[in-house]
């Protein structure tokens, strides 16, 4: 199953850290399995991959945004919404 990275959005914080965590565990199984010889699918390893970037990339726009929102506290401009 590929993850949509509206999806990963929908998660918090500690759902997201979670999922990475099992999809890397996952992707080193499945590399195992790969050196092994034993794995059936292996455009599995390359979804998982892109998962795990997909998660790093909206952990990423997290930190941004929070960024940003302190910059500005900081420099007293108004807060901007954030738009659902």
């Amino acid at each position: 199953m590929v993850l949509k990275a509206s999806e990963i959005r929908k998660m918090t914080p500690e759902e997201r850290l979670l999922k990475l965590n099992e999809l890397r565990v996952e992707l080193v199984r499945l590399r195992l399995q790969s050196r092994v010889g034993t794995l059936s699918n292996t455009a599995r390893i390359r979804n998982v991959r892109r998962d795990i970037a997909r998660i790093l990339t909206v952990m990423r726009e997290d930190l941004i945004r929070e960024e940003e929102r302190a910059e500005e506290a900081k420099e007293g401009l108004p807060v901007e919404e954030e738009k659902q």
